[in-house]
């Protein structure tokens, strides 16, 4: 058979078994396909993770703070202000911070931060990657909370985006925020030192109860400087970032040891304390204490004035956050005494008016609950002599002349010495006619009372003066108290260097925790006759009124279309003619009035308020003649600064609570220190004394004005009205005022350095003070303590006379000249407005040295 074409050839010997069909590659093995593909695959996605991770990095860079340099690392720290001899007298802060050098920062308190926070802080670049994954998949995925996972160098970067972007999206729990952490880290790391990024954290770190940073840590729990930490201090503070509220050592204790000891252990598990040290500092007792609330424990209501004044001209996101150093003119020592001298008089008025009655009155169950309750807050022991308490009454016993009364967890005595006051409220009667005999007309058992602690001297003193002959025996006993109860009075105090300007203490109420209302600057109160001197000063001034000057003291009647109106003395009598001295000295009121009458007819019926506004007042001025006796409010704050313009002979000055405030790099924003100011450095106060020298001068009365005005109330403050000012043992000058039924009541008085204003009354006028209460008898007591202390040590010079002065001897009730050896008061005149000797003499008088007013 022959062969066909399709019928295909033999194979040769030598051709392999594999053959191409078709012109194709054999196939390879599908396991070295399969490797390929996967090396493909994976270096695609490598590129593309790359890639993703180079756009992603760029995307959530976006927006991202700029990492600071050092030296413009500037987070929020704590605004002080500095009372004058440089105390602190108040913070402000959004966040408690105070920003301090790495090498002040011990050692031992670095190790407790690394070694509980981040083991591998000096050897990693800012991520511990298997942390961060831990927490990622624990958070995002398996949605667990857990604790860790970020490096200090993460806690940096989170502060600086809490500080760029706020709380809420700073702290997100979202991947976005955290890549955007590890992004900002990972700029840190290349940016600083490792050094430097501890300094930042260990500064910045929250660390619970407004503590941001170690330094406010270090004075929040134990009132010391950081490097004065001990290692169990610095072991505890170190244990709080991770939960500052559970491990709090005022909360939790018992918390913050355990965390306490979780630190010591990591501590010696990285070398970095003996096992000796780390038993002994685990031992130690938690014992911390806060930081005193300096604000409120000072001077609160001199302080918040500032804030306000601080805020006004800075806003109050730089107070919160800027750090700056307010310097005020606050003398922290006038201010204590102006508080301690406010708090005792307002007391002792507050007595005088009357018992109000008790806290509460218990019996049964609530008695013993309440019992168990004060036991806890006064365990025996406690109390002090001066302490104030809260007690039972648990027996009366008027024949012995004394109440039992349960305090805390002991038992003591109040005896009727100690609660003679506790009579029924009444304006009418006075107080000292109306003591206090039994102790049952004032207490029963189950009564709820405030008392003080007090030594049995002290009982003694208050019955010999109090019970006028009738006094019992001072029982003997461990615990003797006297009745005390919250008044309902308030007051308010404003004192004046009128040379510098400085307001030395202000007290705007008695307790700025139940009231921030500043009686001193927001309540506009009626002055009384503490108004007189404006309206005696105008006359003299405008009408040449002299200390002689004849003023009628009669009955009179004004009447208008409508009303009628009978101005009275205090003391409803009348005296004629009086010179203008003997109606000032006097504080009488018919003549006050008939020389506001006399300013109406030649000067103008706006002349009264016209000149109180030319002095310094700007609350308006009634055009009625009732304004002459202080029927027009006036605020004490400006009341005290007239009467220092008086001091000064007419010159205005403004007075100041701020004398320098300084931004937190020590860059003086304002300064208006004094040059007699002791506090502030030599080379400051020479160039304040060259500006003060070469300002311009606003004098607005004629010194001799002054002068004539000031010796008038030197008088009131010797031998009238205020006649107790003497005490002082100091040439001083003042003016009382009380308002009809003792509503207000003041005193105005100054000596050649010191000008203070004292007023006491209740907010709302329901109740008065009383007819028996007065000026003198009521605020003058305050003014005269707080200037004994304020002036202690401190000789005062005697008002002296400027040019154009003569003094002339008068006949007190004539207003007449008399001769040398007549009786009668020298008197200050503006030279040739003084009263001459009949014709048979010329008057004896008398030249005053010119006085330099400004170089004293």
């Amino acid at each position: 058979m022959t062969e066909t074409p399709s019928q295909a050839p033999e194979p040769e010997e030598d051709v392999p078994s594999r053959v191409v069909l078709h012109g194709l590659p054999p196939r390879r093995p599908l396991w070295r396909r399969a490797l390929r593909w996967a090396l493909f695959l994976g270096i695609a996605l490598v590129n593309a993770a790359v890639v993703a991770g180079i756009v992603g990095w760029w995307h959530f860079s976006k927006g991202l703070p700029e990492i600071p340099t050092l030296d413009k690392y500037r987070p929020p720290i704590i605004t002080e202000m500095i009372s004058a001899d440089g105390q602190i007298a108040g913070e402000f802060f959004a966040e408690r911070r105070k920003v301090v050098p790495y090498d002040r920062i011990p050692k031992r308190l670095v190790q407790a931060f690394v070694a509980s926070e981040d083991q591998h802080f000096f050897e990693h670049g800012g991520v511990d990657v298997l942390g961060t994954l831990r927490a990622a998949v624990n958070t995002f995925v398996l949605r667990r909370r857990i604790q860790g996972g970020s490096t200090l160098t993460q806690q940096t970067a989170k502060a600086i985006l809490i500080s760029a972007e706020g709380f809420e999206q700073g702290t997100k729990k979202s991947l976005r925020r955290k890549i955007r952490e590890l992004i900002l880290a990972r700029r840190l790391e290349s940016a600083f030192t490792k050094e430097q990024i501890l300094w930042m954290y260990l500064n910045g770190v929250y660390l619970g109860h407004h503590s941001y940073g170690v330094q406010a840590a270090a004075e929040n729990y134990y009132r010391k400087n950081v490097e004065d930490l001990t290692l169990e201090e610095a072991a505890l503070i170190a244990g709080l970032p991770q939960a500052p509220s559970r491990y709090s050592p005022f909360s939790h204790p018992e918390a913050a040891r355990e965390r306490r000891r979780y630190v010591l252990r990591r501590m010696a598990e990285e070398g970095m304390i003996t096992q000796a040290e780390r038993e002994k500092a685990a031992a130690a007792e938690v014992h911390v204490h806060g930081v005193d609330d300096v604000f409120r424990e000072t001077a609160p209501f001199y302080v918040e004035t500032v804030r306000r004044q601080i805020v006004d001209r800075y806003g109050n996101e730089r107070l919160l956050a800027d750090g700056l150093r307010v310097e005020t003119a606050m003398d922290l020592e006038k201010q204590r005494a102006a508080q301690a001298a406010m708090l005792k008089g307002l007391m002792e008025v507050d007595h005088r008016q009357g018992y109000y009655g008790p806290v509460a009155n218990v019996a049964g169950a609530e008695r013993a609950a309440l019992e168990e309750r004060l036991a806890k807050v006064w365990p025996a022991g406690a109390l002090q002599v001066g302490d104030y308490c809260v007690g039972v009454v648990a027996r009366v016993d008027d024949k012995a002349g004394h109440a039992e009364v349960q305090v805390g967890a002991s038992k003591g005595l109040l005896p009727i010495s100690g609660m003679r006051w506790a009579r029924k409220p009444n304006p009418e009667v006075n107080y000292q006619e109306a003591l206090v005999s039994r102790v049952s007309f004032a207490l029963k058992v189950g009564d709820v009372v405030v008392l003080r602690r007090v030594e049995r001297k002290e009982l003694v003193q208050r019955e010999a003066s109090l019970a006028a002959g009738k006094a019992k025996d001072v029982p003997e006993a461990d615990l003797l108290f006297t009745l005390e109860q919250e008044p309902k009075l308030q007051g308010a105090l404003v004192s004046v260097d009128p040379w510098s300007g400085y307001v030395t203490a202000m007290v705007g109420g008695y307790d700025f925790e139940a009231s921030e209302f500043n009686r001193a600057f927001q309540a506009c109160r009626q002055p009384g006759s503490a108004f007189k001197p404006i309206v005696y000063s105008a006359a003299i001034e405008k009408l040449d009124f002299t200390p002689a000057t004849i003023l009628t003291d009669a009955p009179i009647v004004f009447r208008d279309d409508e009303n009628s109106w009978k101005p009275q003395n205090y003391g409803q009598d009348f005296k004629g003619d009086v010179t203008l001295r003997t109606a000032l000295v006097n504080s009488m009121n018919i003549p006050a009035v008939k020389t506001a009458e006399a300013l109406w007819n030649k000067v103008g019926i706006s002349a009264l308020g016209d000149w109180a506004k030319q002095l310094g007042l700007t609350t308006p001025v009634k055009p009625e003649l009732g304004s002459a006796l202080g029927s027009s409010c006036v605020n004490l704050w400006e009341l005290t600064n007239v009467y220092a313009l008086f001091d000064r002979y007419g010159e205005k000055r403004p007075s100041l609570f701020v004398k320098r405030v300084l931004d937190r790099d020590g860059n003086v924003l304002e300064d208006h220190a004094d040059w007699r100011d002791p506090w502030v450095p030599l080379d400051e106060r020479l160039a304040a004394g060259v500006a003060d020298v070469t300002r311009p001068r606003e004098q607005v009365m004629d010194p001799r004005t002054a002068y004539i005005l000031v010796r008038l109330m030197r008088e009131v403050a010797t031998v009238g009205t205020g006649a107790r000012a003497a005490a002082l043992g100091k040439p001083a000058a003042g003016k009382t005022g009380t308002t009809n039924d003792s509503f207000d009541t003041w005193f105005m008085g100054f000596t050649h350095d010191l000008a203070t204003g004292v007023w006491l009354g209740y907010d709302i006028n329901e109740t008065p003070l009383g007819r028996y209460e007065t000026g003198g008898h009521a605020a003058l007591p305050i003014w005269l303590d707080y200037m004994s202390k304020a002036l202690e040590n401190r000789p005062q010079p005697e008002f002296e006379a400027p040019s154009g002065i003569v003094e002339v001897k008068i006949d007190p009730d004539t207003g007449k000249a008399v001769a040398e050896n007549a009786r009668g008061v020298k008197e200050p005149f503006k030279e040739g407005t003084e009263p001459a000797l009949p014709a048979d003499g010329e008057p004896q008088r008398q030249k005053v040295e010119v006085q330099d007013l400004f170089t004293q």
